[in-house]
């Protein structure tokens, strides 16, 4: 048996009410059910001695979805309390394991319904008194971490947790096939396994949002957020799509000046200039080629004639 924990609980998310809708004999409404996230296990060596590599947690985080949650690792129906409803690897950015490796762990979404009977366990998640889980699975083999050969095999004569020229000997769990079930427990073999305390995070700020993708730091967007977002993109679209119109109005008029004030350089030379000049750039030359088109154009048109004056008369009057 492996072990995790609780991880801070969320809102449900987008789409989760519909995985969780594949599993109930009906219609399920959001006020229905309680959602949290757990840590089942990770690449770190446990207390037994044991650890999971990267390709054996990408295994489990498909055979977890649909097994059910129980206390103790009882397989009794009546200790069926939650179940799991999407998996996944996560590598968290700045953390190492104790062998000094990139830390993954494997995190579940996971959901009971809100009834009586649930409600002084989710009391007990919310507070974190239940936060430890183990999970159980089997696999193809244990391997040493000195010879590379199975543990307790005639091929290996090491002893998991015993130091070999200064390396620990460990067993990595190799080639999962099979998992049945996570429970809570007291005493979690993974020291980093269990349920993550909930929480109600504030709402996010774009500059929050921003900042985080500027710092490229990972984000969980709640449907507020994301439609938050989307506005945002879609403003700066629009204010995109003006400033190309300003753009193209400020490269015609460039161009149209640039044929008056300079007549032998080709339009296609001066598209091709234009293309690459900022907005800043433009409007100088179109201000300083305006300017110069003054010195090329007639102030009055040919055919002009001044109107001779007229006596003021009041002729206009004359009847």
């Amino acid at each position: 048996m492996k072990t995790g924990k609780v991880i801070k609980g969320q809102n449900i998310q987008q789409g989760e009410l519909d995985l969780i809708n594949k599993y109930s004999r009906r219609e399920l409404s959001q006020e229905e059910v309680y959602v949290f996230s757990v840590v089942l296990c990770d690449n770190d060596v446990d207390r037994d001695f044991e650890r999971f590599t990267v390709e054996s947690l990408t295994e489990l985080e498909k055979l977890f979805v649909g097994k059910t949650g129980i206390f103790d690792h009882n397989p009794k129906a009546e200790n069926q309390t939650a179940r799991i409803i999407s998996c996944k690897v996560e590598n968290v950015q700045g953390k190492t394991n104790s062998l000094g490796d990139d830390y993954f762990r494997l995190t579940a979404r996971a959901y009971m319904p809100v009834s009586d009977k649930n409600k002084d366990l989710i009391l007990s998640i919310d507070s974190g008194i239940s936060k430890e889980v183990s999970v159980g699975c089997a696999v193809e083999e244990t391997r040493c971490s000195i010879c590379g050969k199975a543990i307790n095999s005639p091929e290996c004569c090491h002893v998991k947790g015993e130091t070999y020229g200064g390396k620990l000997c460990y067993g990595e769990l190799i080639n999962p096939y099979d998992a049945y079930e996570w429970s809570f427990v007291a005493v979690p073999a993974q020291k980093q396994a269990g349920v993550i305390k909930a929480y109600n995070r504030k709402d996010l700020t774009m500059t929050d949002i921003l900042k985080s993708i500027d710092n490229s730091e990972a984000i969980t967007l709640t449907e507020k957020d994301s439609r938050k977002l989307k506005n945002y993109i879609d403003n700066l679209k629009k204010q995109a799509a003006d400033g190309v119109m300003y753009r193209n109005s400020l490269i015609a008029d460039v161009l149209k000046y640039s044929a008056i004030v300079q007549p032998e350089i080709s339009r296609k030379t001066m598209e091709s200039v234009a293309e690459h000049l900022s907005v800043d750039e433009l409007k100088e030359f179109k201000l300083a080629y305006s300017r110069k088109s003054a010195d090329f154009l007639p102030s009055k048109p040919q055919l002009f004639k001044e109107k001779a004056e007229t006596k003021n008369n009041n002729t206009e009057f004359k009847i």
